[in-house]
């Protein structure tokens, strides 16, 4: 608990610390939200960076360590805003801290998140592993981003934590930063709604669901595009005149590079160029030109750009090797983990089951409940987009416009994996467009003093939260607010956002509770014990803690996967193997073999391979690993 705390916490400092001085440097001295994504795109980016020098991770430790101390040392005079910062985020991430601990509260104990759902975690633990003793793997030679990894090196090395705390870490930090980047857009709330809002958004029910089974990439990538987007919308909204500006954009993109490589930076470039397409068709129409409002952005256009391709070009080779990587094969299993496709309407929020991979009423709630949440939330989220159209809230529309292509590219050119990653990285973008004008809309949502965004109350009329041109730098600048909504409208926006944020957040819950959580330490010593079982049948025996109160059926079935592998606890190994076993790993002693007819073949600490004497005749009444991968779903 305290390893996994410890580094949960020491990643949220870094990032804010880091990222908000990028940020302050970049020209925007008040406090900045969007710096959790800013740093901790830079932490992944300088741990990939430095994690394969001399010291395997040492550098990377200390490398932090300078800049979360120049950081901390800049920001002391800088003015940023940290007791208000405070004010606003306290709540935010305790409640986002212990929603990201439920798993652990609920199974009683720390360890692998979700391994009966997802036991991919192996291999990541193996890669960061490698990583730290300085070995290449098949992960590092196929191009893919350890950039995450990096970091949970460097965290081993700097806090002594293991591998799987450091795990842990990173997924409870990414859990508290989001529903955090999330209060960039709605500061001027209460703080109770403020509070819902920003959780709801930044841990929307499919990103729970990922948490939930240790999919620590793609919370992170929804993390980066909500950051990204939010950051634009800030630097559209509050220009500041810095040839800077656009750098922790810059910045975000280089983070997705080096967590998700090429799919990562194609989502956020797509939202920058669909917003750019947009914003200048608006301008046409208005009747200005657009070519002449935008080129005091040029220069920092071209900054930003500039400072993308430098720091990605070092993982322009990886990335090319990684487009041959075997999720990106139409024509492979495609399945992973999953059953089969999972409905879109999931993104929305409001889906009542503790398992996302489940069709409606496979589980304990009925379908008409699915139904009825996925209209409910249906019906706002079209009013969403009519309403931040309106508002001019370009950035999250052009945003969700993306996420809405990639899901679609990968729903009939992917596979149903790719497509379901899609659906959560999009997750984010749905609550926020559905939030942002019902919390404006509804009465008692804002802070006193601030004006309620709106509509003029009959007849429609131009939008009165539209910024004359000009401002800083001939930048827009600060949208004020309209007018408050009359009567009946602002009541059925507080109804409305008041039930999707109950619902949404129960939703949420659920999935956190659901999570099972897996051993607390980690051997990969199977893997290494492969290349020797492939060719024949083979037992597992393990302890029942570890197969029953740690999940570690999976894992086991996962490491040894390609042959006939039967797995039993130590209890039940009596008399002699199952017919057709030619291979037996215990776990445990080696000076006693659990069968008589067995001689030694390799010890590889915590396990021991024996080996039947003579030649093996019957047929294995042990299951191919393939056919378990069907029936369990491990990911690839």
């Amino acid at each position: 608990m305290i390893g996994t705390y410890a580094a949960a916490l020491a990643i949220c400092v870094a990032a804010a610390a880091i990222g908000q001085a990028v940020v302050s440097l970049c020209g925007r001295r008040r406090w900045s939200w969007t710096s959790g994504p800013v740093g901790l795109a830079i932490l992944c980016a300088v741990c990939w960076a430095t994690v394969r020098l001399p010291g395997h991770g040492e550098v990377s430790a200390i490398v932090v360590l300078a800049l979360l101390a120049a950081s901390l040392a800049y920001l002391q005079g800088s003015g940023a805003g940290w007791r208000e910062a405070f004010g606003e985020g306290w709540p935010v991430a305790v409640v986002a801290a212990f929603g990201a601990s439920l798993p652990f509260i609920v199974e009683g104990h720390f360890g692998i998140l979700g391994t009966s759902f997802n036991p991919d975690m192996s291999q990541h633990l193996l890669a960061a592993d490698q990583l730290a003793h300085g070995h290449s793997g098949q992960l590092i030679r196929q191009g893919y981003p350890l950039g995450p990894h990096s970091v949970v090196v460097a965290l081993g090395k700097g806090l002594h934590v293991s591998l799987v705390q450091g795990f842990g870490g990173l997924s409870v930090a990414v859990a508290v930063l989001a529903p955090l980047t999330a209060l960039a857009a709605f500061r001027e709330l209460r703080p109770l709604p403020r509070t819902a809002a920003a959780l709801v958004v930044g841990l929307a029910y499919v990103v729970a669901s990922y948490f939930a089974q240790g999919a620590f990439k793609e919370t992170i990538e929804a993390f980066l595009l909500l950051g990204f987007v939010l950051a634009l919308r800030e630097a559209w909204r509050e220009p500041v005149a810095s040839p800077l500006r656009f750098v922790p954009l810059a910045l975000i993109a280089v983070g997705t590079v080096y967590v998700y490589s090429f799919p990562g930076l194609l989502w956020l470039l797509g939202t920058a160029v669909v917003w750019a397409i947009v914003e200048g068709a608006r301008a046409r129409l208005g009747g200005s030109a657009p070519a002449t409002a935008a080129s005091p952005a040029l220069r920092p256009v071209g900054v930003a750009a500039a400072v993308l391709v430098v720091l990605v070009a070092p993982e322009v080779g990886r990335m090319i090797d990684f487009h041959k990587f075997e999720t990106f094969d139409p024509h492979g299993p495609g399945l992973g983990n999953l059953f089969g496709q999972i409905s879109p309407f999931e993104a929305l929020g409001i889906w009542p089951s503790g398992d996302f991979r489940l069709a409606p009423g496979d589980g304990a709630v009925p379908a008409a409940a699915y139904y009825l949440g996925a209209a409910f939330a249906t019906v706002l989220l079209l009013y969403g987009i009519w309403a931040c159209w309106r508002r001019r809230e370009t950035v999250v529309l052009s945003g969700l416009a993306v996420a809405a292509v990639a899901y679609l590219a990968a729903r009939v050119g992917g596979t149903a994996y790719t497509a379901a990653k899609a659906i959560e990285i999009a997750a984010p973008l749905c609550a926020l467009t559905i939030l942002l004008p019902l919390t404006r809309e509804a009465p008692w949502f804002l802070s006193s003093g601030v004006a309620r965004e709106g509509t003029m109350e009959a007849g429609g009329g131009p939008q009165e939260g539209a910024a004359p041109a000009g401002g800083e730098g001939g930048e827009r600048p600060a949208v004020p607010a309209g007018a408050v909504p009359a009567g009946r409208g602002g009541i059925a926006a507080l109804g409305a956002a008041v039930l999707f944020l109950g619902a949404a957040g129960l939703c949420a819950a659920l999935a956190l509770a659901n999570a099972p959580v897996g051993p607390s330490s980690y051997s990969s010593s199977l893997t290494r014990l492969r290349p020797l079982v492939a060719d024949g049948s083979t037992v597992v025996l393990a302890s029942r803690e570890l197969l029953e109160d740690d999940h570690g059926t999976n894992y086991i079935a996962w490491e040894l996967r390609g042959g006939r592998v039967c797995i039993e606890t130590r209890e039940e190994a009596v008399g002699k193997p199952p017919p057709g076993v030619r291979y037996v790993v215990v776990e445990g002693s080696r000076h006693k073999p659990p069968f008589k007819g067995l001689r030694l073949r390799k010890v590889a600490s915590p396990y021991v391979l024996w080996e039947v004497k003579g030649p093996v005749t019957a047929q294995s009444v042990c299951p191919l690993i393939a056919v378990r991968q069907a029936r369990q779903g491990p990911a690839r």
